[in-house]
């Protein structure tokens, strides 16, 4: 995973990283952004991101992996996509902000499970509030999340949010990790 783990980080350098005045989806104000969908939406991002996934949870058994739209989306999509080449069998779900008014009025698509081991992932962690929406989600829904997965940790409180409710945390890299201070 290092060598993928160094890959994503000269990509985020590279391709997200952006500099000026920000707002958050926390609320917080940020001197930088990472706009994390300009890899993740790229074919070379894409590899990279879902392998390196696949490798940080090594044999860690899972069923599904999924997240809160819009973030996830993309994630998830290279996780399943890699999955699918070593011949991993892996389902994935997506987390809508609301439950449909229409339709089957699903706050859950795609084929999870009740009782699914799952893994969260997310694109930016500041403060794990979208990703914790997720998470009581999908418990709510009957399955037990196992992990939660950030592409980026800005230091600034996920882990500790993620920690207080015993779901382990991991990142793939941090602000840190890009010269930025936590935020």
């Amino acid at each position: 995973m290092a060598d993928h783990r160094a890959e994503l980080i000269q990509l985020l350098k590279r391709d997200a990283l952006q500099f000026g005045d920000f707002v958050l989806a926390s609320g917080k104000k940020s001197s930088f952004y990472i706009d994390c969908r300009k890899v993740t939406l790229s074919a070379e991002g894409a590899a990279v991101v879902g392998q390196a996934i696949l490798e940080l949870l090594g044999s860690e058994p899972f069923e599904a992996v999924g997240g809160m739209t819009l973030g996830a989306d993309p994630i998830l999509a290279a996780v399943l996509t890699m999955a699918g080449l070593q011949k991993k069998p892996l389902r994935g779900f997506i987390v809508r902000k609301e439950a449909k008014g229409h339709g089957t009025g699903k706050l859950i698509e795609g084929p999870m499970q009740q009782g699914d081991r799952v893994v969260i992932v997310e694109d930016v962690s500041t403060t794990g509030g979208s990703a914790l929406k997720a998470v009581d989600a999908v418990q709510a829904a009957g399955a037990q999340v196992v992990r939660v997965v950030t592409l980026l940790d800005r230091l600034s409180g996920a882990r500790e949010a993620f920690e207080s409710r015993g779901i382990p945390f991991s990142a793939l890299a941090t602000s840190a990790d890009l010269g930025l201070p936590a935020s």
